[in-house]
């Protein structure tokens, strides 16, 4: 079979056809992709998966990377992800794969490096038995154990200065194997995301007392006030405002559990110079481990053991922000198309949104 220049390997359609198609899938929902081209969703998916892979090839997407972001986006029901990982400074997606953990980070670094060898332990054979038997002098140096080898770190990873992520110990385990070098930043995100609900778990367990104590009026009427005490204070309506004064008047641990909450926000404030922050962590903390409430004791444990994470974060001045708003996007793209059934297409139309990729359609195709 020889190959034309008019279409590409494997595919049933011609190129203009295919960037047209793909370009579509890119601005538009499926139903319009379908009905306009004519042409089944999953062919689509295809077609989406050819149109990528060729113009990722072209491009050498992981060359100066120097800050990036890792994080995971749901693309199906029942726990199905994709790890992204971003790039600060091009603000856009530059790899991606299927899973999550350090097992997805494992196989970024492998792409990143790829002609680092990998090194897998080496056995001596078997001694005879007569050999065995001796016992083993101490002092001998061949007999004292090894000391323990530095994993070879390759050269794109070694470029890498900062890593953003979330507070999962999968993607640090795998930087701090891969990329000794590059500084873990926790996002300030993650952080108060973790005291918002920590909050809502507060606020569940006081329903279900006011529903076990038989205060069923009650506790319906607490029950609407949760977006008062979840929302942040600058977006809330006048009636939640008020609800929330009278939550405050009334006291107990929900007024106790909310103040703890705008502590962590207030921690990321604009403005606040590196020592202040780790001076309010600290406060944070030992406020936050004598307050009786489990969930923001478990709160407190977190970000100690991540404190150096959060602290990085501010003194280089990076966060998920981009990295979450590509989430986001991506998000979009993937329920916009939805009934792809295949990782691989949902993350090459991902690529051909939120990545470094510019689809040209057939006439705006410029001939040398």
């Amino acid at each position: 079979m020889e190959g034309v220049s008019f279409a590409r390997d494997g595919a049933r359609f011609t190129r203009d056809f295919e960037n047209l198609v793909a370009w579509l899938a890119s601005k538009t929902d499926k139903t319009a992709t379908c009905r306009l081209t004519r042409i089944d969703w999953r062919t689509i998916g295809r077609v989406i998966e050819r149109v990528a892979g060729e113009h990722l090839g072209e491009q050498d997407r992981l060359s100066d990377l120097f800050e990036i972001s890792i994080d995971e986006v749901a693309w199906r029901k029942g726990h199905r992800y994709l790890t992204l990982v971003g790039d600060h400074r091009r603000r856009c997606v530059v790899w991606g794969c299927e899973g999550k953990g350090q097992a997805a980070a494992d196989e970024f670094f492998a792409e990143l490096d790829p002609e680092l060898p990998a090194t897998p332990a080496q056995q001596d054979p078997p001694e005879p038995a007569e050999i065995q038997a001796e016992p083993a002098d101490p002092q001998d140096p061949e007999n004292q154990a090894a000391e323990p080898t530095e994993q070879e770190i390759g050269e794109r990873a070694g470029q890498l200065r900062a890593v953003t992520m979330d507070m999962g110990e999968g993607y640090a385990k795998s930087v701090r194997e891969h990329a000794t070098q590059a500084v873990i930043c926790i996002d300030n995100y993650h952080v108060v995301q973790l005291a918002t609900k920590a909050l809502d778990e507060v606020r569940r367990e006081h329903w279900n007392e006011l529903r076990g104590a038989g205060e069923r009026d009650a506790a319906k009427q607490f029950k609407d006030a949760r977006w008062s005490l979840l929302k942040n204070p600058t977006d809330l309506t006048d009636r939640q405002l008020d609800t929330l004064a009278a939550l405050h008047a009334a006291g107990g641990k929900i007024p106790r559990a909310w103040a703890m909450k705008e502590m962590v926000r207030a921690i990321f404030a604009p403005g606040l110079t590196v020592d202040a922050v780790a001076e309010l962590i600290d406060r944070l903390l030992a406020r936050l481990a004598r307050s009786r409430l489990k969930p923001f004791v478990r709160l407190g444990r977190t970000i100690r053991k991540h404190r150096d994470g959060i602290l990085a974060a501010r003194r280089l001045g990076l966060s998920n922000a981009c990295a979450e708003a590509l989430n986001n996007k991506a998000k979009l793209i993937v329920r916009r198309a939805y009934g792809f059934h295949s990782a691989n297409a949902a993350l090459a139309l991902i690529h051909l949104t939120c990545g470094p990729l510019t689809l040209t359609l057939p006439h705006e195709q410029v001939f040398t």
